[in-house]
């Protein structure tokens, strides 16, 4: 962590904010250097922690709020929609389709499972409401909207006391006019409106329908959060605010309250953004991050040193059209809760101890986690979290995971120490990872030998090696600052627009030559609103993608280089996907994709001084390595690059620990990355 000393110089201080369960994370610019700490997090109301470290910087700093612009890494979409607590939501769709959100599509998530239960809708029966209108498949009016019956729907929302209305006609992508009529009429009622035609003009019914309600869903919520955020009582000024999306670039808070469902997945995206800036300090282009927090566990590959995206993703249950990093999310964290389940056997997770009680070690409970398992087993090198600041309980932990011992004891029949407790605690969680990490990789045809595992957040570390042996991953490239490197990544990330429109031509040359005017039109708007928020045309940059299948296939394939022969594109992308290609079969443009960005500054890695040889430890500990041992402990800040580790080890430092067996090389590199080859 570093020291501020600096007077504020005139130009706006660029701070990253993200929200954990257990900490908020901040991190911001000062003449070049990164800075960052943490405060607990207030998860009744995440702006007051927020606004707490604001002003922690303002003090430090010797400078205004508004001096400040703030992009921030958020979880309040991602626990509104696991935790059902959005806004009574009405949804208006084209009469006869109110139920295409319980109906969904025949695919089974649990095929053999005969008792499954689907979630519940987010619209209940009673609030789905169909109207008389019907546009046909080529866009042509069928059934012209009935006038007469809007000013009754007016009525019967204002008896329901509905506090937002999603609005999805059938084929409105096609002929958005309904839905803008629809939206005048219901304007009086001064509620947040949610319409398909804006949010996703993309055809497949349910998805689109899905994507809006939830829209409209987390509308209230989320503007009123961003509010609450940004105007305090007790400070005239405001600052700059901007939010991570789940695509990996962020969007002012105005758009964030309008389109909150493009921030589902805010704070494990930004985790990618610096997991890959991380990555190319390096000079790696094929890596696999892992995001291990307090509560959860994320996951995402990145080859060829770009970002998988999908628009295919489901959260919480439900499918979200929009474009969201694929990452791939376990309950397992360092506050995950360890248990003996009804036949005996050791559990860990999903459910946590959170920030509040916490693990055991923290003093507050005696709750046994994944913490208080490396609390016991030494791995924390003696010392406490955030460099010392915050102390942990060992005791607590011991006697946590000794009560857990003795259950293990009394349904086994044999003796089981604290230490093995302590050991099968860590087993059961990694293979839960390991099983994430198995599916963004092995399950999706990648070889997890060509890459390199990126571990952060404030427990990666503690599990990365593990893992990579599990997977046979050669490489662990652990960065500085891990668990903030959330935080950064939403700092330094651009600002990003996503637009698409369903166009389904065929692959023939004058079908193709129509697309120059899809884009045309998709990127006038974009720098449009780019340009409003402040980015000349030369700090703008447009990327064109192609949503493409065979011709009767159900889903599509993006295909990114839209110029020259993208039929021979897209059969190698499909080959390299399922294995094989059907060039002689024709093929499909299904929609249009447009990604625009307003070009951050990017901030420069910073390099660590240079010297040679063996690193000089800061101290021993006795740690269980598989066997009881006295390793070394370095200090993070302590070491110097091009320096070799001497393992086994525990690195330390402010945001993580770092735990390095013996069978391992470990050298710091000239950026401050510990690489680790297994």
């Amino acid at each position: 962590m570093g020291k501020s000393t600096g007077a504020h110089t005139g130009k706006p201080i660029r701070v990253g904010v993200d929200t954990g369960g257990t900490f908020t994370d901040f991190v911001y610019d000062q003449n070049g250097q990164i800075q960052l700490f943490k405060v607990p997090s207030t998860p009744a109301d995440p702006s007051l922690a927020i606004r707490h470290g604001l002003e922690k910087i303002c003090l430090k700093m010797k400078i205004q709020l508004a001096d400040i612009e703030v992009v921030h890494g958020t979880t309040v979409g991602t626990n509104a929609l696991l935790q059902r607590r959005g806004a009574r939501t009405a949804l208006i769709t084209t009469r006869g389709f109110e139920d295409v959100l319980v109906i969904g599509r025949q695919a089974r998530p649990e095929l053999y499972n005969l008792n499954a239960v689907k979630p519940p809708p987010l619209v209940s029966d009673e609030l789905r409401f169909g109207i008389a209108e019907r546009v046909v498949a080529s866009g042509e009016i069928l059934q012209a909207l009935d006038e007469n019956e809007l000013g009754d729907l007016v009525q019967r929302l204002k008896r329901e006391n509905v506090e937002s209305v999603a609005v999805s006609l059938l084929f409105s992508f096609l002929h958005p006019q309904h839905e803008e009529r629809v939206a005048q009429a219901l304007a009086t009622l001064k509620i947040p409106l949610s319409l398909s035609s804006q949010i996703l003009p993309e055809y497949r019914e349910y998805e689109r329908t899905s994507t809006v309600v939830i829209n409209a869903y987390l509308q209230p919520l989320m503007g009123r959060y961003l509010s609450r955020l940004t105007e305090n009582k007790e400070h005239s000024s405001k600052f700059s605010l901007r939010v991570m999306q789940s695509s990996g670039g962020s969007i002012s808070a105005e758009m964030a309250a309008v389109e909150p469902v493009r921030t589902i997945l805010s704070g494990p995206s930004g985790g990618v953004v610096g997991a890959l800036r991380a990555a190319r300090s390096a000079r790696l282009e094929n890596i696999i991050t892992f995001d291990m927090g307090g509560t959860s566990t994320d996951v995402a590959l990145c080859d060829k040193g770009a970002i998988r995206t999908t628009n295919e993703a489901i959260v919480a249950g439900l499918p979200v059209a929009v474009s969201v990093m694929d990452i791939h999310t376990v309950g397992a964290g360092g506050g995950s809760i360890a248990r003996v389940d009804e036949g005996g056997s050791l559990r860990v997770g999903p459910e946590s101890a959170g920030a509040d009680p916490g693990p055991a070690c923290y003093g507050r409970s005696l709750l046994p986690t994944v913490t208080d398992a490396h609390v016991v087993l030494g791995h924390f090198g003696g010392g406490g979290l955030l460099g010392g600041e915050f102390k942990l309980d060992a005791a607590r932990a011991h006697e946590a995971i000794k009560q857990l011992a003795s259950h293990l004891s009394r349904v086994s029949g044999k003796r089981v120490s604290v230490v093995a407790a302590a050991e099968g605690i860590l087993s059961v969680a990694n293979t839960n990872m390991e099983r994430a990490l198995r599916h963004i990789s092995v399950e999706r045809g990648h070889d997890p030998r060509q890459f390199a595992l990126l571990p952060f957040g404030g427990a990666g570390g503690l599990h990365a090696v593990e893992l990579a042996r599990a997977l046979r991953v050669p490489l662990v490239i652990a960065p500085p600052a891990p668990g903030a490197l959330s935080a950064v990544g939403v700092m330094v990330a651009d600002v990003i627009k996503d637009q698409s429109r369903t166009v389904m031509f065929a692959n023939d040359p004058k079908q193709i030559a129509r697309l120059g005017k899809v884009f045309a039109d998709m990127e006038r708007e974009a720098a449009a609103v780019l340009r409003a928020e402040g980015f000349a045309r030369s700090q703008q940059r447009h990327e064109r993608a192609l949503a493409m299948r065979y011709r009767g296939q159900s889903f599509e394939l993006e295909i990114r280089d839209t110029s020259g022969d993208i039929a021979a594109r897209f059969h190698r992308a499909h080959r390299e996907r399922y294995g094989y290609a059907q060039e002689q079969s024709e093929i499909e443009i299904v929609s249009a994709r447009l990604r625009s960005f307003g070009v951050v500054p990017k901030l420069p890695v910073a390099k660590v001084s240079v010297s040679r040889g063996v690193a000089k430890p800061h101290d021993n500990a006795v740690a269980y390595f598989g066997k009881k041992l006295n390793v070394h402990v370095y200090r993070r800040d302590e070491l110097s690059g091009n320096v070799k580790l001497k393992t086994p080890c525990i690195v330390t430092e402010y945001s993580a620990t770092t735990l390095i067996p013996a069978d391992t090389r470990a050298r710091v590199d000239q950026f401050g990355n510990i690489l680790i080859e297994l």
